[in-house]
């Protein structure tokens, strides 16, 4: 089985205060992939960003001081169609407190997926750090980062990203 891992396309990372120009040309890309996956038999995961209240005294606030994705606020909650494609019976919602996520470990190894795919927002912080634990986790399965579905404010840094997940062998499409 496969499984989309729809990675952090918040409002708060699309035209929030660490959006980016270009973001929300993501979604259709994203709401296609979504109908795709489901239409396969396939799962879909989304990550969320989520901070308290106390972001700034954080470790992360401490490195990156814009308040973001605070639990309960408008800019938790995924952007447009996305929001709405969520199936709340189906997919997987994972509420994560930093880039890479320990439950999203435990999910993959539980359904063992034969691929992950992966789309959203950073592709420098949050994706990299997902992709990178999916191999860890699912070592003989395909990890997949579609290079088009994914963005980040820090073209260069996205870029090396990209050369860098290449370089762990997760499949840049």
């Amino acid at each position: 089985m496969k499984a989309l891992a729809v990675i952090d396309y918040q409002v708060d990372f699309v035209n929030g205060d660490l959006g980016f120009e270009g973001a929300e040309k993501l979604e259709p890309i994203i709401l296609e992939k979504i109908e795709k996956t489901r239409k396969e038999g396939g799962k879909i995961i989304f990550t969320l960003d989520t901070h308290k209240g106390n972001y700034s005294e954080t470790a992360d606030g401490k490195k990156l001081p814009t308040v973001h994705c605070v639990e309960g606020t408008e800019g938790h909650k995924l952007f447009g169609k996305v929001a709405e494609s969520v199936d709340m019976r189906h997919d997987i919602v994972i509420k994560k407190h930093t880039f890479g996520s320990t439950d999203f470990a435990v999910i993959l190894k539980k359904f063992v997926f034969d691929e992950v795919e992966f789309c959203g927002i950073s592709t420098d912080t949050s994706v990299i750090s997902n992709a990178i634990i999916a191999k860890a986790s699912l070592p003989e399965s395909r990890i997949v980062v579609d290079s088009k579905a994914c963005g980040s404010g820090n073209k260069d840094a996205c870029e090396k990203s990209l050369d860098i997940m290449r370089g762990v062998h997760i499949d840049v499409i």
